[in-house]
């Protein structure tokens, strides 16, 4: 493990208006083409069912403007995932006989699989869980980390103590890896008084995804992409290794039915395969994607936000999203939302919509020269940015200005292993 530990420093088609202006019309812009996700159409269909939360067509377009103009000032790229001090950061060149870059692949992959529920029956309270570890990779100072954050310190401060915890041929097996040792893992700081949420269920999770891995696929999350690209002659896409995803394991096949037709969410495999791309965001961006071929861009742009629990409270902040008063109340009292019922379907289904729309928007002032910045811009992207964003807020560090701004609602409660 000490050798992670050097590498570890810190990490539907769009349409456009023809505009006159003094007397000449503007061209449309040239978009990125985009293989059609269900994940969009299925949240449309959602929205629309639901019928509850809202979209505001002039908060989108402020808030599309604001973002912009955010990712240019702060130069907020895809790299930026490299410069979160507790991720794990590969090397600057894949391999895939670099043992450094499968220990990242599978950390990423483990990551994934249990990025969910971190919300807290105790939220600003010292004592909720929280994971004490070093502040980053390399600095000596402590603290307490809580929400995602502890999951990725739990697993972190693991492999400092020589427990290989994300590799899937010690987590998959009872023998090697007993539940008590997850338990050690997952340990909360002195001060909690909480454990981490559906512990139970992420065991299991952690039971079928590295069983999986060392039975079809060499053990490793490297062995899972190596099969991908022989499947797809290494032409394959970030969607069509997000449908891999879904396809093969069952704990990230995050879809329900609603009104007699399903709905795609994908939160987990999406953030899987984005995460990956971030990951392996090659410096030049003008250089291919060693896992996706090509050009970096198109890639990626097939994919949606993450629909969870964090980024509609901050779409809700910046007037993106509206919603009743009746969900504001439910949200304000703490009240379970039950997974699938209508209030928890509209609030994801509105947020996919809200960020494709807050893309287009983008574009579309990136065309007119309105805000320059030469870097792409994707609902990935979006989400990676608005994300950090709502955890600047809740921790006092940042502030939106500029624009106006709804009332902080909480985020909404619901246990699942989805988001």
């Amino acid at each position: 493990m000490a050798a992670i530990r050097v590498q570890s420093s810190l990490l539907d088609v769009l349409y456009f208006f023809s505009e006159k202006a003094i007397g000449w019309t503007r061209p449309a812009p040239v978009i990125p083409t985009r293989t059609v996700n269900p994940v969009v159409s299925s949240a449309k269909f959602a929205l629309e069912e639901t019928d509850l939360v809202q979209l505001n067509d002039e908060g989108v377009k402020v808030a599309a403007r604001y973002i912009l103009q955010k990712l240019a000032s702060e130069s907020y790229t895809p790299r930026t995932w490299r410069t979160h001090p507790l991720h794990v950061c590969p090397p600057e060149v894949y391999s895939s006989s670099d043992p450094l870059s499968k220990a990242s692949l599978d950390w990423i992959f483990l990551i994934s699989s249990l990025n969910f529920s971190f919300w807290s029956e105790r939220e600003g309270k010292p004592d909720r869980y929280g994971v004490e570890w070093r502040e980053g990779w390399g600095k000596e100072k402590r603290a307490a980390h809580t929400g995602y954050w502890s999951l990725v310190a739990a697993l972190n401060r693991a492999l400092e103590e020589d427990i290989p915890i994300t590799d899937p041929t010690f987590y998959s097996s009872p023998v090697r890896c007993p539940d008590s040792v997850i338990e050690y893992v997952f340990r909360p700081a002195s001060q909690c008084s909480e454990t981490l949420p559906l512990l139970k269920e992420r065991i299991q999770i952690m039971r079928e995804v590295g069983s999986i891995l060392c039975k079809r696929f060499s053990g490793s999350y490297q062995g899972f992409i190596e099969e991908f690209q022989r499947t797809h002659g290494n032409q394959g896409t970030a969607l069509e290794l997000v449908q891999m995803v879904t396809d093969v394991f069952p704990s990230f096949r995050d879809e329900r039915w609603y009104k007699d037709r399903k709905v795609y969410f994908w939160k987990r495999p999406q953030i899987l395969v984005a995460e990956t791309w971030a990951a392996f965001y090659p410096a030049d961006p003008a250089l291919p994607h060693p896992i996706f071929p090509g050009t970096s861009g198109p890639a990626i742009h097939h994919l949606t936000m993450f629909a969870d629990y964090r980024v509609p409270q901050i779409l809700h902040h910046l007037r993106i999203l509206v919603y009743p008063s009746s969900l504001v109340d439910t949200l304000q009292a703490g009240t379970m939302l039950q997974p699938g019922c209508r209030e928890e379907v509209s609030l994801r289904a509105a947020s996919i919509v809200a960020v494709e729309r807050v893309w287009e928007e983008i574009i579309t002032l990136r065309e007119a020269s309105m805000v320059k910045y030469e870097g792409e811009v994707s609902s990935v992207l979006i989400d990676f940015y608005l994300w950090d964003l709502a955890k600047k807020l809740e921790s006092g560090e940042e502030h939106v200005e500029g624009v106006e701004t709804a009332e902080i609602t909480p985020a909404h409660r619901t246990r699942s292993i989805w988001y």
